[in-house]
Formats: C-alpha cells, sequence, structure tokens
C-alpha cells in the first residue's frame, strides 16, 4: 500500500495493481456510457454491412430481363433511412466514448496531482520535475486519446469484423471460410504486433520525459546558462535528447511499416472472390450476391487500416497509464497519520539521539540531543553543510530521522496528525517561494479565510505594508512567478508576513533575513519579538543580534554537535563558536550590513 502526507478525500477508489486495471476502473465510474458505445459501434457495423446487400438486390433488380425500378427505388430509399439510422447511432458511439476519454482525462489528473502533493520532500528532491510535467500533461493526454478515438475505433473495427461472418451464410455456408480465416491470421497477426510495439511506445514515453525534464532544468536555469556562455553545450544536449525521441518513433513507424494484416486483407479478397465466382458458375449465387458478397468482405478493410493506428494509440495510452501508475505509486517516507496525535501545540521541542541521512549510509546528523521549552528560542550555527537546515526540518516532518527520534510537546512528531503539526509550525526560509497570484492571496495562503484587516495587520507587522501601498493595485496586485517582479527583501517580508498569520506555537527562521537592509531588519525583528512571545523559535541566522538573544544557542560542526549553550558561555569556552562569531562580526559591519549577506544558508 502507498504511504503518503497527503490523501485527497474520494468516493471512489481506483485498482492501481495494474495500468490495465486501472484505467478499467476509472472507465467505470461512466458504466452508463459502455453500452451506448457498444450499441452504437455495433448498429453502425452492422447498418455498414447492409449497405453490400441493398446493393446486391439493386443489382438483381435491375439486372433481370425484366428490370424492376420499384424495387431498386424502395432498396434506395431503404439505403437512406438505414445510413441516417446508422449516423444517428454513430453519433451517440462517439459522444459516448468522447465523453468517457474526457473525463478519464480528468479523473486521472485529478488523482495523479492528488498524489504528488502526497509525495515527501524527498521524492519531490529526487523527481525531475519536467519528467513529472509530461506526465501530468502529455501522458494524461494520451490516456484521454486511447479512450477516443483509441478504444472507440478499436471496438468499432471489432464490430466490422463481424458482419461478414454474420451475413455472408446467407447466400452460401462455404463464403464464411474467407472471413473466418482472415480473423484467425488477424488476431494471430494483431498479437504478435502489439508484443513488440508495447516496448517501443514505452520507450517513446520515457524519451519524451528525459526530453521534457532536460528542457526544463535548462529554462530553470537560464541565468546559470547565460552566465556560463553555455548555451550551445546545452542545444547540444537538448538536440541529443530530441534525437533518441525521435529515433523511438521512428522505431515504432518502422514495426507499423511491417503491418501483416494489410498483406491478409489483399489474400483474403481475392480468395473469397476466387469461391464467389465458382460458386456463381455452378449456379448458387447470382450476380447480386456475388456483389454483395464482396462489399461484405471490403467490410474488412476499415479494422484494417484502422488498426494500424488505433492499437498504436491504445499501445501509447497503457505506456501512458504505466508511467503515472509508476508516479503514483512510488512509495514514500511519510505519511499523513490521520489518526495521530492532534492538539495545540505548546512549543516544547526535543532532538534525542537523532540520526538523519539523505543518501544510505552517509549521515547528514549524528547522535544530536537538543531541548528545548515552550516560548524558548534556539539558535543554530555553523559551517555551510554542517546540518543546520536539516534539523530545523525535522520538527514539521519534511523529512524524517533515520534514528532516535524529534518530539513536539513529549509526543514523536511521527505520532503527530500531520496536518495538525504543520499547522502550528511555520517555516520561513532564505528562499521564499512565493506563488503567481495577488499579494493577498500569498499573505493569506496559510488562512484562505483570513480578513482583510487580519492580512493588512500581518504585512504592517512584518514591515510589508510600505511596498505594497506603494504597488499599483495594492494587496491586489498581482506578482510574476516566485515572486520575480518582487526584490529579495520584498518576497521575505511577504514570507514572514504569511507565516505570522497563521499564529504559529513554533517559528523556524531559516535565514529570513537575510536580503533585508539592516534598518528594515530592525522594524522586522520588532515585530517578530512581539509576536514571537509565548512562542517558541528557532533560528538560524547570520544575524549577531538575533544569536545574542536567543536562549540557547548549538553549535553545530558537520552534522554533530560540537557546542551548546548562552552567547556568553559560549564565548568563554567554545572556540569554534568564537571563530563563527567573529566572522559574523566581520560580515556585519557597517560597509556591509545593508548588502544581502552571500553566505550560507544553512547546512
Amino acid at each position: 500500500m502507498t504511504v503518503a502526507e497527503f490523501v485527497a478525500e474520494s468516493r471512489y477508489k481506483t485498482d492501481r495493481s495494474s495500468p490495465r486495471r486501472w484505467v478499467l476502473s476509472h472507465a467505470l465510474r461512466y458504466w452508463w456510457l459502455i453500452p451506448i458505445v457498444l450499441i452504437g459501434a455495433f448498429g453502425n457495423a452492422a447498418l455498414a454491412g447492409a449497405i453490400p446487400m441493398l446493393v446486391g438486390r439493386a443489382f438483381d433488380a435491375i439486372n433481370s430481363s425484366q428490370p424492376d425500378l420499384a424495387a431498386a427505388r424502395t432498396v434506395a430509399m431503404l439505403i437512406v433511412g438505414s445510413q441516417l439510422l446508422r449516423a444517428a447511432l454513430q453519433l451517440a458511439r462517439n459522444f459516448g466514448s468522447e465523453l468517457i476519454g474526457q473525463r478519464l482525462e480528468r479523473d486521472a489528473r485529478d488523482e495523479l496531482y492528488a498524489a504528488l502533493l502526497g509525495k515527501s520532500m524527498s521524492f519531490h528532491t529526487l523527481q525531475p520535475v519536467g519528467d513529472t510535467m509530461a506526465r501530468a500533461t502529455n501522458d494524461v493526454r494520451e490516456i484521454n486519446l486511447m479512450l477516443n478515438p483509441g478504444f472507440n475505433l478499436v471496438i468499432g473495427s471489432a464490430n466490422f469484423l463481424l458482419m461478414p461472418v454474420l451475413f455472408a451464410p446467407r447466400y452460401s455456408p462455404w463464403l464464411v471460410i474467407p472471413p473466418l480465416a482472415f480473423i484467425v491470421a488477424y488476431v494471430w497477426a494483431l498479437r504478435r504486433y502489439l508484443r513488440t510495439l508495447q516496448p517501443i511506445t514505452q520507450e517513446a514515453r520515457t524519451a519524451f520525459g528525459r526530453l521534457n525534464a532536460r528542457l526544463t532544468e535548462s529554462i530553470d536555469g537560464v541565468e546559470v546558462v547565460k552566465s556560463g556562455a553555455q548555451e550551445p553545450a546545452e542545444v547540444e544536449r537538448f538536440t541529443a535528447n530530441a534525437s533518441a525521441y525521435r529515433k523511438a518513433f521512428v522505431a515504432q513507424g518502422d514495426e507499423e511499416a511491417k503491418f501483416l494484416p494489410l498483406l491478409l486483407l489483399g489474400l483474403t479478397i481475392g480468395f473469397g472472390f476466387v469461391m464467389a465466382l465458382l460458386l456463381f458458375r455452378t449456379g448458387k449465387l447470382t450476380v447480386g450476391d456475388v456483389v454483395a458478397y464482396m462489399g461484405l468482405l471490403n467490410l474488412f478493410s476499415f479494422p484494417t487500416f484502422v488498426s494500424l493506428w488505433a492499437y498504436s494509440q491504445v499501445s501509447l495510452g497503457l505506456a501512458s497509464a504505466a508511467r503515472i501508475l509508476e508516479l503514483a505509486n512510488r512509495e514514500t517516507e511519510l505519511d499523513e497519520n490521520r489518526d495521530g496525535h492532534s492538539a495545540a501545540v505548546r512549543g516544547a521541542i526535543e532532538f534525542d539521539h537523532v540520526d538523519m541521512s539523505y543518501v544510505d549510509g552517509k549521515n547528514v546528523l549524528s547522535d544530536v540531543s537538543v531541548r528545548l521549552e515552550p516560548g524558548q528560542t534556539l539558535a543554530l550555527v555553523g559551517e555551510t553543510g554542517s546540518g543546520k537546515t536539516t534539523m530545523a526540518r525535522l520538527i514539521n516532518r519534511t523529512y524524517d530521522v533515520d534514528d532516535g527520534a524529534v518530539r513536539v510537546d513529549g509526543v514523536d512528531v511521527r505520532d503527530w496528525n500531520l496536518e495538525s503539526l504543520r499547522r502550528q509550525v511555520s517555516t520561513i526560509e532564505q528562499d521564499v517561494f512565493l506563488f503567481s497570484r495577488s499579494i493577498a492571496d500569498n499573505i493569506a495562503f496559510g488562512r484562505p479565510d483570513a480578513t482583510r484587516e487580519e492580512i493588512e495587520q500581518a504585512a504592517k507587522d512584518a514591515q510589508a505594508d510600505g511596498f505594497i501601498a506603494a504597488l499599483p493595485d495594492g494587496y491586489d496586485t498581482v506578482i510574476g512567478e516566485r515572486g520575480v517582479t518582487l526584490s529579495g527583501g520584498q518576497r521575505q517580508r511577504l514570507a514572514i508576513a504569511r507565516a505570522l498569520l497563521t499564529d504559529p506555537r513554533i517559528l523556524v527562521l531559516d535565514d529570513a533575513t537575510s536580503a533585508i537592509d539592516s534598518a528594515t531588519e530592525d522594524e522586522i525583528q520588532k515585530a517578530i519579538s512581539r509576536a514571537a512571545t509565548g512562542r517558541t523559535m528557532v533560528l538560524i541566522t547570520h544575524r549577531l543580534s538575533q544569536i545574542r538573544r536567543a536562549d540557547l544557542i548549538v553549535v553545530l560542526k558537520g552534522g554533530a554537535i560540537d557546542d551548546m549553550g548562552t552567547h556568553d558561555e559560549l564565548m568563554e569556552r567554545s572556540p569554534a563558536y568564537r571563530r563563527i562569531f567573529a566572522r559574523l562580526r566581520d560580515q556585519n559591519q557597517p560597509a556591509t550590513r545593508g548588502a544581502a549577506n552571500p553566505a550560507e544558508a544553512g547546512g
């Protein structure tokens, strides 16, 4: 069973044991449309088979020694009426299959999106964004096309295969032999074709995922590419991935060119024509019967030519379904723990002999033990890569420990209801993420029910109200993706406002004021100090004033605790802390205080 941080509520459970079962379980949600498709497909094929038989009757009526024009007119009217009915049935069939396909695409995308939200940060760290987007867009679209026109044409062509077998005996039992032989050979050739085609279509979908992942990575890192003058190298890599994608589709085309049913169709028509002529010479068939029979055999043209494309579409759809399921079913380390502990957080935090690693065998944290009482402030200091950020992210279970335990109010965070825990722990990081929405929506992200007055007050507390008022539409100004239209300091102030609005019991600041000038920072620190009253705070910072005020300072070195205590205690006994403090003091000199600190962002 897949473990997930977040599970979307759903009244319908899908079968994820295989791509075919998954697609079927989605399609069965709209079972009432399936009879419409089946009846429409059968009626379309039956009425298509009626045309050659009616034409045969008309041919005999006109070709007789005394032409029967009235009979011919009757046949003409029957043909017109039957085709009008056929058009209605075909419309119903196409409407049903299109509706199933569109709804399956919608439901599959919703299910995948919910599954992605439920994955842990370690999953998203390792999974390429471009490949994820390819699966969430192109692969999901392929599932729609698999249903319509893919399966729609497959069902229709299967019914066309039946008509010559059903109608041929009315002329002669011997005439069933050619269509039966064709069906047996057609099924054999089709199975062989699909077995060969399946790995090719899977490779095509995988190649597209790699191509999209590389493209997304290059666009996201375009500033780095340009600063390093690496455009030609990136173009070369993209061309190589595009060539691999092209090669996969050329291989698919090569296989489609070997499609045997095309040859079988010609042999069947020739064999059937010879047999019909022999029966005509013995007087068992009329000319009209021969015409009608050959028209029935020509019905095989539709499934033969359509299957060349339709089954490829079905194979692509199943390959896409497999890629979507692989992503949705991939195990993650964290679970939502919906039945876990849920209560108001007081703010006590304890790290009990914690070991943590991102890669097996290489600890980022080793035997870390710290205890913080409610309302206290903890400052984490250390060189880059010492584990400061990792330690902070264990509190709200962004990651889980490998050994030991992290406890909030004496309860292991793994035993907490994840939603309850995270609603009461706010984290502000140096790399602030803002959505392409209005300023007000970004501030209220954690509390969508907040009033405009509450939003504005949070902005004032974070010293963001001034620059927001200067924007064209104030709080209704829509910012660019990731907040690129704002400065670093403005983005961080919005992140602080967002955190303050949620009224957290534990507040984690990971170098959250690094891009703010010293004058603004002083005002923000006053607001944070007021907001932090009675709350537990964890600081990762380069600001000496913040470090000095901390109740407990932990010095990390290589993922382990080198020393801990108050500022005065550490200055007296810790050489490592004195070195760090001296370096930070140099960086905090007036000449450089207004600039964004380029130093570490945390381990």
